[in-house]
């Protein structure tokens, strides 16, 4: 397969404590098919995390930033950051990725080329589409997922088959069409906000079916109160859309 090579596109991580996947992640995403640079949010990571994206950063020059929070401001808050830097740079394709390895590096290409061949604007790594495409996550916790995602698709009436996905892509409009400082969630429903506001408005969606792994190293964000937000929120979420305001105005 001949090697696509472009310089337009940028995968933002996130970062609490990640110090045993962080360097494993991001040097595999170097080595990968596609060029990418690499934007990581860190929110106080006191376990090593900074110092080795900061050792990453010198070995590979330009391809890495760093942008360091003064403490943990939560995931949406993080991705919000990570489009904004993007946005005054000149990326046209922006990605989501998880720092534990739950999304494999490899199957970036799919998105990149649902959004820059196939020309859908938001490309979704999709844990869902054809069946249900999990590793190592215990029984309780895809009930849970899957439950999740019906009742957002129950609510919304979006036609996303895994709406709390965070391996994405977007093209640069979407992103710069959203107002950005209108994103209200910060947590998991984050994810389920920004494809809402993107399906209002009228942009061009595709699933892309991924492999998920649990993490192997590291501990889990998920708290009761993400998901707290994600019940209520997804419902508060779809009422105020019946008054035009997801719709970018």
């Amino acid at each position: 397969m001949q090697e696509i090579q472009f310089n337009d596109s940028l995968v933002i991580i996130p970062t609490v404590n990640e110090v045993d996947n962080i360097d494993r992640l991001i040097r595999a995403l170097m080595a990968i098919e596609i060029a990418v640079d690499v934007l990581v949010v860190d929110d106080a990571s006191d376990d090593g995390t900074i110092d080795l994206v900061e050792t990453l950063i010198r070995e590979f020059e330009d391809r890495i930033t760093l942008l360091q929070r003064p403490k943990k401001m939560g995931l949406g808050t993080a991705y919000i950051a990570g489009f904004k830097w993007a946005l005054s740079r000149h990326y046209s394709y922006v990605f989501e990725m998880d720092a534990d390895f739950s999304h494999r590096p490899e199957e970036m290409m799919k998105l990149y080329k649902a959004c820059h061949i196939d020309e859908f604007d938001v490309a979704i790594g999709s844990r869902y589409k054809r069946g249900i495409r999990v590793v190592n996550w215990p029984f309780g916790r895809i009930l849970l997922s899957l439950g999740a995602s019906w009742y957002v698709r129950l609510i919304t009436g979006m036609p996303v088959s895994d709406p709390t996905a965070g391996f994405m892509c977007y093209r640069r409009r979407v992103l710069s069409h959203i107002n950005l400082d209108e994103v209200k969630f910060i947590g998991y429903a984050f994810q389920i906000e920004m494809k809402f506001r993107a399906y209002q408005m009228g942009f061009r969606m595709m699933e892309v079916p991924i492999v998920f792994f649990d993490r192997e190293k590291g501990i889990s964000k998920l708290s009761k109160g993400i998901i707290k937000e994600a019940i209520f929120g997804v419902v508060k979420m779809k009422f105020s859309s019946l008054f035009g305001k997801f719709n970018g105005n």
